[in-house]
C-alpha cells in the first residue's frame, strides 16, 4: 500500500491516505475487486478501476459505533426491525456498486441484490457515519447527496467522535431533511423509523472527549 502523506481522488474530493488507501494496482477489474472481497475480512470500496481500502478506526470510532449498534439492538428487539454493522454493504444508485456506512438499520423486511456474488442491503431507513476530522465534511456533504438517492432512506445520524455532538437529518420530503444537532450527554435523539429513542449517555458511553 501507498505510505507517507499522499492524497488520492475519490468521488471528486481529495483523501488523505491514513483514512482511506489506494491498492498499488493501477486498476482492477470488477471481477478482481470482487474476489477481493470474498477473500478478506478487510473492507475495499471499487470506483473507477481503483480498488480502496477503508480507514483503520481509532479506539474513539469503534467504541461509538459498538455502542450504538448494541442500544439499538436492545430497543428494537421485539420488533420487526434490524440494526446492522459497519460490514454490511448498502447498494447507492447514483454510485456504482456498493457503500459501506458505520451503521444502518430498518424496520420491516430487508431486502437484498446479488453484487458480485455479495449480499447489498437494498433498502436502508437509518444511516450512520461516525465523523472524523478528515471525512466529516464528505460525510455531510457529497456522501448524503448519494445517500438520498437510496428511495428507503429516511434517516442521517452524524456522530462526531472529537466532542459530544451528534446532528441528525430527518426527511420530510423530497426538498427538505430537518437538521437537530445535540451536545448534551441526556439529550435524547428521536429515531422516527425505529420508533425509538438514543441518548449521547448511551453513544458516548465509556468514552471521554471535551464539550463542545
Amino acid at each position: 500500500m501507498w505510505k507517507g502523506s499522499r492524497f488520492d481522488l475519490l468521488y471528486g474530493r481529495l483523501v488523505l491516505v491514513k483514512d482511506m488507501t489506494a491498492l498499488p494496482k493501477e486498476k482492477y477489474t470488477l471481477e478482481e475487486y470482487f474476489q477481493l472481497e470474498k477473500e478478506t475480512t478487510e473492507r475495499f470500496e471499487y470506483f473507477e478501476g481503483k480498488v480502496y481500502s477503508m480507514a483503520r478506526v481509532s479506539q474513539e470510532h469503534d467504541a461509538i459505533e459498538s455502542n450504538v449498534h448494541t442500544s439499538l439492538k436492545l430497543k428494537i428487539r421485539g420488533k420487526k426491525c434490524r440494526a446492522f454493522l459497519t460490514n454490511m454493504r448498502l447498494k447507492v444508485p447514483s454510485l456504482p456498486l456498493y457503500r459501506y456506512s458505520d451503521g444502518s438499520a430498518l424496520c420491516g423486511e430487508a431486502v437484498y441484490e446479488k453484487i458480485g456474488r455479495v449480499d447489498v442491503l437494498v433498502n436502508p431507513q437509518l444511516i450512520i457515519e461516525v465523523l472524523s476530522a478528515s471525512t466529516e465534511k464528505f460525510d455531510r456533504d457529497q456522501k448524503f447527496k448519494h445517500y438520498k438517492s437510496i428511495e428507503s432512506f429516511r434517516e442521517y445520524l452524524l456522530i462526531s467522535q472529537e466532542n459530544y455532538f451528534v446532528v441528525h437529518y430527518l426527511k420530510h420530503n423530497e426538498k427538505f431533511w430537518m437538521q437537530t444537532e445535540y451536545d448534551r450527554l441526556e439529550d435524547a435523539i428521536n429515531l422516527t423509523t425505529l420508533e425509538c429513542e438514543l441518548t449521547l449517555a448511551e453513544i458516548y458511553e465509556d468514552i471521554t472527549l471535551p464539550q463542545i
